[in-house]
């Protein structure tokens, strides 16, 4: 579960750089949408748990209440906009590194030949479906700064009691592991306990981890940022091994 942890802390901290300049509330946009049209157009949080979570995804990094109902009346028709649909694309990094990006779009082609190119750029390739999404599952994920617990064995009962799968403890955070249909129930319960949260989402989340070499590492990273940087792409998973000293690098630089 480290490698998701770490790959994970970066991508959280590439966001907060992005929503600064506000480039990410486009991607939150989206996912409003996506969440109130699959969700047959509930505009209700209460009614949608996937529209729940991007809200909470959207406040999270302060996007405005403005944008928020803005997206949800574009996902029920009320505003007129793109019409997006949610497509996966699954391919290998270098070394077989195994890659899952799921992306927004109102244009199948170009995106496809977008996602495409960006694997060949940084010497991945684009594989069929099926052939790497076996090796993850999707759980909810909570992230808890160690810092902001007081009393350790009082956090693990709350955690426990909430009805958490798993938790995990790296480095700095407390991962836990929830499943999906528990989700919003879990961190309602931790939020009404006084836990405070730094991230959560629903993710796919490896199975098992690849140890890449440092050189391997870095390709593989260059891969994954440039998938991150495009418009139509919501979100990248890889089970890759990050290992402390390119955190270390990565960190510095």
């Amino acid at each position: 579960m480290s490698g998701h942890s770490k790959w994970h802390s970066i991508k959280h901290k590439k966001a907060k750089e992005d929503a600064k300049r506000g480039n990410l509330f486009g991607k939150l946009s989206k996912s409003i949408i996506i969440a109130v049209k699959d969700g047959g157009g509930a505009s209700d949080p209460k009614d949608n748990t996937a529209l729940s979570n991007a809200i909470a995804k959207a406040k999270e990094f302060n996007m405005p209440q403005l944008n928020i109902d803005r997206a949800i009346k574009r996902g029920t028709g009320e505003i007129e906009g793109a019409n997006f649909e949610s497509i996966v694309y699954e391919g290998y990094g270098p070394a077989g590194t195994a890659i899952i990006v799921e992306a927004y779009t109102e244009n199948r082609n170009r995106t496809a030949s977008d996602i495409r190119n960006i694997f060949g750029k940084y010497n991945g390739s684009l594989g069929e479906s099926g052939s790497v999404i076996w090796q993850f599952e999707r759980k909810g994920m909570i992230i808890i700064d160690k810092s902001s617990i007081e009393d350790e064995e009082e956090f693990m009962l709350k955690v426990i009691d909430s009805g958490a799968e798993d938790i995990d403890d790296t480095d700095d955070i407390y991962e836990i592991k929830v499943d999906p249909a528990d989700f919003l129930k879990v961190r309602e319960k931790l939020e009404a306990g006084g836990i405070k949260i730094k991230d959560s989402e629903i993710s796919l989340i490896p199975k098992t981890t690849l140890d890449l070499s440092p050189d391997e590492s870095r390709k593989t990273l260059r891969l994954l940022n440039g998938l991150e940087e495009h418009d139509d792409v919501q979100n990248v998973h890889s089970n890759i091994e990050l290992s402390d000293e390119l955190l270390k690098e990565i960190d510095e630089g």
